[in-house]
């Protein structure tokens, strides 16, 4: 059944040899000065670009910098590396690569104000919030990466350009997010980083070892040990356990705040030109954004409109329009 289905996704006809995959993913073999050299040249070059990008919040200047980021090519080493159970460097390559484009992005950081919002670029919160979906949406690139790279007939550019997405941009906002002295944004970013490096590699893995490739270094190196697989599976779970719970967090928080509203749009339903603007989470408190032209009903009914709605203790305040803050009590009082 395994053979049947290694068959179909990777035809005898279409197979690279490990000779080819070894030559094309790791830096230390063949022409090593030739390799190193466009590698750190592209990816000095890539870096330049998606920091102006994110400093810009340019959307297509960012798309640019993935296109000929090469930082694909050390991390599917680095799979390869471990299903034929040798030393190939990659490891290292990715580290120096790593540090390498956080200082561009720190570097190019100082041209931002003291003052500057960095959550008001796009290009920046977007990277300081990883979720469940980005380490799947990774590791199915990694699963498609690993594949094409396989295959003779899928250009050797598209795995590099599809899973360079998820890699230097986020590296490049830490550096960013460090510069401007915000520790807690950088670590969300470079948080996306790894567990995309991780959901990469585990997906490098298990496609080269499923497709035969670890049985071609049985020939060289004996089998293929085990402890790599259960090493990188437990890294996984590592990255696995907080992303998903701050996704469960998230989806919570987005079905309070829009019950939120819907009982405060009920409850400002009887005053004329009335409306809630926003419903946001601000240091474990729910704050209710309206506009009025008069007077607000009473907070008790808007509470009494939340009882059984949200978790009873979340502290409810409501925002007007005109600079009035009330503070309305909590949930179940």
């Amino acid at each position: 059944m395994i053979s049947k289905v290694r068959a179909r996704v990777l035809p005898a006809s279409q197979r690279r040899t490990l000779d080819e995959l070894t030559e094309d993913l790791i830096l230390s073999a063949g022409d090593t000065t030739a390799k190193r050299s466009a590698f750190w040249t592209m990816l000095t070059l890539s870096a330049v670009i998606a920091a102006g990008g994110v400093l810009t919040d340019s959307t297509a200047t960012v798309i640019g910098a993935m296109i000929i980021a090469p930082l694909s090519t050390p991390i599917m080493g680095i799979a390869l590396g471990s299903v034929q159970r040798r030393r190939t460097g990659s490891i290292t390559v990715v580290l120096l690569a790593c540090l390498l484009v956080i200082a561009i992005g720190m570097l190019m950081s100082l041209v931002l104000p003291a003052d500057y919002d960095l959550l008001s670029n796009s290009q920046i919160s977007s990277r300081t919030a990883p979720t469940l979906m980005d380490l799947v949406a990774a590791l199915a690139t990694g699963l498609a990466g690993a594949v094409a790279l396989a295959r003779r007939d899928v250009g050797a550019v598209l795995p590099g350009v599809a899973i360079a997405i998820s890699l230097v941009p986020p590296l490049v906002v830490t550096g960013v997010c460090l510069g401007q002295l915000s520790g807690w944004l950088a670590l969300g970013a470079l948080a996306l980083f790894v567990s995309n490096l991780f959901a990469l590699v585990f997906a490098g893995m298990l496609v080269f070892a499923s497709l035969g490739y670890a049985a071609d270094a049985d020939r060289a190196a004996g089998r293929p040990g085990r402890k790599a697989y259960v090493a990188m599976a437990v890294l996984f779970a590592v990255v696995v356990v907080p992303l998903a719970a701050d996704t469960t967090a998230t989806l919570l928080l987005n079905a309070w705040t829009g019950r939120a509203k819907d009982a405060a749009q009920q409850w400002l339903a009887d005053e004329p030109d009335a409306t809630v603007t926003n419903v946001d989470a601000q240091s474990r408190t729910l704050h209710i954004h309206v506009r009025t032209p008069g007077d607000l009903p009473p907070v008790r009914a808007l509470l009494d409109r939340l009882d059984g709605r949200l978790p009873d203790g979340i502290p409810i305040v409501v925002d007007v329009q005109r600079g009035r803050r009330i503070d309305a009590g909590k949930v179940g009082d």
